[in-house]
């Protein structure tokens, strides 16, 4: 059948321009960086670029002593690449779905493990949820960034943001919060009780909860974190 052809196949997974400028979503699980001049994006992630592009590892003093040191404690497996130069990178992580948000002085808290790329306009800093460190394998760090810049998030499967209010506060499973607002600091709470009723291991009692005004954005997804993570 022709729709099975070779040239179909190609004609309908071809490569396309949208002409959406840096960021620039080919398929909803992969990114396209229009590239001229510098990005970060995870180490790892790379999976094809055309073009003049030079690929260099975060140097180990690349952000300075604090920097450093959070991320030898956290034991995170977030490292850095950082791609100079002209051309199309495109990055991907483990088929996960991609999201792009162009920050405008706001700041956002994501997951350390949900970070794809970020433009080098960014200030970001890690930030290790020391009260939960050690209740959950490999405990849990995540990164704030705030500017002006794009950034793109990933997450297993749609992501669904939750709108917190005075009034309102939100729970969520640590394991499926991927990001939330700049404005909220989460609290870690323990409900015996509910790991009772869903009968799971101690770490499912640990639940993050949000106060005050801002979003948090949670996957139907639990995503396990390993302390041996590179």
């Amino acid at each position: 059948m022709s729709r099975y052809s070779m040239n179909e196949f190609v004609k309908q997974t071809q490569q396309q321009d949208k002409g959406e400028g840096l960021f620039e979503l080919e398929t909803p699980r992969m990114l396209e960086i229009n590239l001229n001049g510098q990005i970060w994006a995870k180490a790892g992630a790379m999976i094809s670029y055309r073009g003049n592009i030079k690929y260099e590892r975060e140097g180990i003093f690349e952000h300075g002593l604090g920097k450093l040191f959070k991320k030898a404690f956290t034991g995170e497996g977030t490292s850095l690449m950082k791609a100079t130069g002209n051309g199309k990178l495109y990055v991907a992580d483990q088929g996960k779905k991609i999201s792009i948000l162009h920050l405008q002085g706001e700041s956002i808290f994501v997951n350390g493990n949900d970070l794809l790329a970020f433009e080098p306009s960014i200030e970001w800093d890690i930030k290790l949820m020391r009260k939960i460190a050690g209740m959950m394998s490999g405990g849990l760090f995540n990164v704030r960034l705030e500017g002006n810049g794009m950034i793109a998030i990933t997450s297993h499967y749609e992501p669904l943001t939750l709108l917190v209010t005075p009034n309102h506060p939100v729970y969520t499973d640590p394991n499926a919060t991927v990001a939330w607002s700049g404005s909220l600091t989460p609290e870690f709470v323990t409900d015996i009780s509910f790991k009772t009723f869903i009968g799971r291991g101690s770490g499912e009692s640990i639940q993050m909860k949000f106060s005050g005004e801002g979003f948090v954005v949670v996957q139907p997804y639990e995503e396990v974190y390993f302390s041996d993570q590179q």
